[in-house]
C-alpha cells in the first residue's frame, strides 16, 4: 500500500522554514538538494534562473513513524503559480510503478496532469497532477525504495 506524505512549497524561504520545523520536531534531513545540484534542462523554458541555485530542490524532515514532511522552494516558471493557500501538495509512494500509474491516471482524470510520469534524474518514477478538487498531487515510485 502506497505511503502518503505532505509536500510543501516555499517562495525562496524553504531552507529557513525547514530548520524551524526540525527544531520543533528534532531529527535530521536525510537529504537536502538544492536547485543549482539539478542537470541543466533540455527544455530552456524550464529553466532555473542562476540567482535561485541555492534555494532547496528538495529536502525531508521525519516526524513519526514512517511520516515525513518533505519541501521545496519554487522558482523560474514555477515561481508564477507560487500563492499561499496552493503551496502544498499530497505525496504519494507507490509500492509498484504500476501502482503509480493506477493511482495517478485516478486522481488526474478530470484535472490537469502538470508533470506527466515519467523517469526522473533522481531516480523516481514521477508525475504531478492537479485533480478535479483544485487538490495538487505528487505520485512517486522509486524500485531502491530509499527514504526520499
Amino acid at each position: 500500500m502506497a505511503s502518503v506524505n505532505i509536500y510543501l512549497t516555499f517562495n525562496g524561504n524553504c531552507e529557513e522554514a525547514f530548520n524551524f520545523y526540525r527544531s520543533v520536531f528534532g531529527g535530521e534531513f536525510p537529504y537536502v538538494g538544492r536547485f543549482k545540484d539539478m542537470p541543466p534542462s533540455e527544455d530552456s523554458s524550464k529553466s532555473m534562473p542562476t540567482e535561485h541555485g541555492d534555494r532547496i530542490m528538495h529536502i525531508s524532515l521525519p516526524i513519526g513513524n514512517g511520516t515525513m514532511i518533505m519541501g521545496s522552494d519554487t522558482g523560474g516558471e514555477w515561481a508564477a503559480h507560487y500563492h499561499p493557500g496552493n503551496n502544498f501538495s499530497i505525496s504519494v509512494n507507490a509500492d509498484s510503478k504500476v501502482e503509480a500509474d493506477n493511482l495517478f491516471n485516478g486522481l488526474s482524470a478530470g484535472g490537469q496532469i502538470t508533470m506527466p510520469m515519467d523517469k526522473t534524474f533522481w531516480g523516481d518514477y514521477f508525475g504531478m497532477c492537479t485533480d478535479k478538487f483544485g487538490i495538487n498531487w505528487m505520485m512517486s515510485f522509486n524500485e531502491n525504495q530509499m527514504a526520499q
